[in-house]
Order: structure tokens, then sequence, then C-alpha cells
């Protein structure tokens, strides 16, 4: 008898505890959806990229949002294929990215699209006109 008495406290205990880690992923999941409608709603509806936030992107980021607002809606294999990088690397920096509240992602089926609602930017204007004439 003394033994069943030792035991359920245990296991009460261990139950409270996996209760307690899904509830602090469930407030870290609605904190983290917060903070993603934040910056969405910061972001504007189709406000697009401007210059000079492109300007504070890492270059391999940078490079990423460049080509997806030359593509306008494209996959990671898409872009992989612009920039010379392998698709999970694309893949990742795309997700970033998102993060950032700067890309949007939509699935089509089994397909994931990348894109940048309201293209503030001109790809065209940031290049060089020496650059474009040699094709890029």
């Amino acid at each position: 008898m003394r033994r069943d008495q030792i035991s359920k406290p245990a296991e009460l205990s261990r139950a409270l505890k996996r209760i307690e880690k899904k509830i602090d992923l469930l407030i870290d999941g609605t904190e983290t959806k917060r903070r993603a409608k934040k910056r969405e709603e910061a972001l504007g509806d189709g406000e697009g990229l401007d210059i000079m936030t492109l300007l504070t992107f890492p270059d391999h980021l940078r490079k990423s949002a460049m080509t997806i607002m030359k593509l306008g809606k494209a996959m990671a294999e898409d872009v992989a294929k612009e920039t010379g990088r392998a698709r999970a690397i694309e893949s990742a920096y795309l997700n970033q990215l998102v993060r950032m509240g700067h890309v949007k992602k939509a699935r089509e089926g089994r397909r994931v699209y990348f894109s940048i609602e309201g293209n503030q930017v001109n790809v065209g204007s940031l290049i060089s006109p020496k650059v474009a004439e040699e094709g890029g």
C-alpha cells in the first residue's frame, strides 16, 4: 500500500511536468504568431521593400530578396537557380526573410511560393548601367 502512495505522487508530478511543457509550447507559439502579426502590420499591406530596408540586410539575404523581387513569385528552387546557390540554402534564407516579415510564403498543393507584395524597389535601378549592359 505504501508503495502505491509513493508512485502516484511521482506519476502525478511527471504528468504535471508534461502538461507544463505543453502549455509553454502553446504560449511560445502564440507569442511567435503575435510578433509575426505585429511585424506584418508594421509593414502594411502591399508596401514591399524600400531601398533602405534592403541596405540593412546582410548580403546573402539582400541577394535572395532582390531575386524574389525580380521573379515576382517563385519557389526556392527558382531563386536558387538565379542566385547559383543550393536549394536548401536558398530555402533557409527565404524562410528567414519570411520570419522577418519581408517576404510572403504561400503553399499551393505541394509547392511553396515566396513573394514580396508591392515591389517598391525597381531592381533595374539598383544595377549600374555598365553591369546591366554586360548582362548582370
